[in-house]
């Protein structure tokens, strides 16, 4: 849906045909991919930036995911635990400024992105999930911020237009964006300042020597550095592929009813999401359209990244019986598009930044986990300074090259996949009934990996 308001506006560039030559090359063209070849091109206007990417700006997650430009503060006990809690409040709040700075962005350069920072708004759907949000909340007051408001549970379901909704918290500086509209914004611009951009061109193999010798179907680019920004593509690197689980978001999107949501009060424009690790988030639009998604239907074999993680109707459904469950008084309201897009997920539910295998002139930002839109601003800083070869704040925050827990290889993490993500099935449809699950769904439950948030 969002790619196809937005691209008949723009033609497609060009691919690579024979050889080229650039300072730099990125890997993908999604966010990650340019807000790095921006910030590049702020810090040294001069620098040759070149693009690749498989399909075109946006193809991939940038442009299937819900919209939700989101904080770190979700992961903020995760990140004290493995930075120390100065480190970690610096870049929760680099993750807050990238929001406002996302907003001026598109107002600098008049990118129509629908941006509305209303907030998000963390709900309980069940007796088990209420106060999942304590240990986050928590920590924010302990900090004396009021990043958090807390609300009674009227308001709570007042807001999100539904009294299925039985508790939660309101984060103050989330937004709501067209996210097409914002990749497809930040390529023009992207293209303004001098970055070339390939798309359609499918990247076959790159070299690990100096120079870097990305071949393509048609040509070759030869690079001085470059930066690997493929999102879950990158499961196909042998240095990456036990660093991510790729998985699937599930989106399924009502036609326009802005007089329905204006029926049940649903009109604030909060991004909201429930408390499942299975989490379900939904939002409207500037048209009055409701856009409601799942994340971890489908569990992606290895690097085969095909038809199954771009559309199923089979898990579509099971997307739209859960919109139905939450919004009774919209049953009647027609599904008008479903899709579906890949997620790089990593075990704690943070990015991996670095050097790819411990080699200065490739640098790569994966495992974004389901929430990029806003965290990708920062991995831009970050991978920036790291292709520029820059000693900053950014190269030497605690993301790059950091510690990491490891998947195991297939075909234990598709099989192991599937047996853990059924168990999480098993226990939270339990406990959405207000019933007790049973107690291997449980056990088993407990390996999944970390999800969007950390959970009281």
């Amino acid at each position: 849906m969002w790619l196809q308001e937005t691209l008949p506006d723009q033609p497609v560039c060009d691919p690579l045909v024979g050889d080229a030559r650039a300072d730099i090359a990125i890997i993908g063209g999604g966010y990650v991919g340019l807000w790095t070849a921006l910030r590049i091109k702020e810090l040294e206007p001069s620098c040759d930036v070149a693009i690749l990417e498989r399909d075109v700006c946006g193809g991939g997650a940038s442009g299937r995911n819900g919209g939700f430009v989101l904080t770190w503060w979700p992961k903020f006990p995760s990140m004290v635990k493995a930075f120390g809690r100065d480190e970690a409040l610096r870049l929760t709040k680099a993750s807050e400024s990238a929001i406002d700075e996302i907003g001026a962005f598109c107002d600098a350069n008049s990118i129509d992105a629908e941006f509305v920072q209303h907030g998000w708004l963390w709900t309980a759907t069940s007796r088990v999930q209420m106060a999942s949000w304590e240990a986050v909340v928590r920590a924010s007051e302990q900090l004396g911020l009021d990043t958090f408001a807390r609300l009674q549970p009227a308001e709570v379901a007042r807001r999100s237009g539904s009294p299925m909704h039985r508790a939660g918290v309101l984060e103050r500086k989330a937004a709501t964006v067209h996210p097409a509209a914002l990749v497809r914004g930040m390529r023009e611009v992207a293209l303004q300042r001098g970055v070339r951009i390939y798309e359609n061109t499918h990247v076959d193999t790159f070299s690990r020597e100096h120079p870097v010798v990305v071949k393509t179907a048609r040509g070759k680019l030869v690079a001085d550095r470059a930066v690997v920004a493929m999102n879950a593509w990158s499961v196909g690197l042998p240095e990456l592929s036990r660093s991510i689980a790729v998985i699937s978001s599930d989106i399924v999107a009502t036609a326009p009813i802005p007089e329905r949501l204006a029926a049940i009060g649903w009109t604030g424009g909060e991004c909201i999401t429930d408390s499942q690790m299975m989490v379900c988030y939904y939002r409207t639009t500037r048209s009055g359209r409701i856009a409601f998604g799942k994340g971890g239907w489908g569990i992606a074999y290895g690097d085969r990244i095909g038809p199954n993680i771009d559309r199923n109707q089979r898990r579509a459904r099971l997307v739209e019986a859960d919109f139905r469950r939450y919004y009774p008084l919209l049953s009647d309201v027609p599904i008008a598009d479903d899709w579906c897009g890949p997620i790089d997920r990593t075990m704690d539910g943070l990015p991996l930044l670095g050097r790819l295998g411990g080699r200065n002139h490739i640098v790569y930002g994966i495992g974004w986990s389901g929430n990029g839109v806003g965290p990708s601003f920062v991995g831009g800083r970050i991978l920036g300074s790291l292709a520029l070869g820059r000693k900053d704040e950014w190269s030497e925050c605690a993301l790059v090259d950091r510690r990491q827990r490891y998947f195991p290889p297939e075909p234990i993490r598709f099989v192991g996949g599937q047996l853990v993500r059924s168990a999480v099935i098993t226990k939270e449809r339990a406990e959405s009934a207000d019933r007790r699950p049973p107690w291997l769904a449980v056990q088993l439950a407990k390996l999944a990996p970390s999800g969007l948030e950390d959970k009281e």
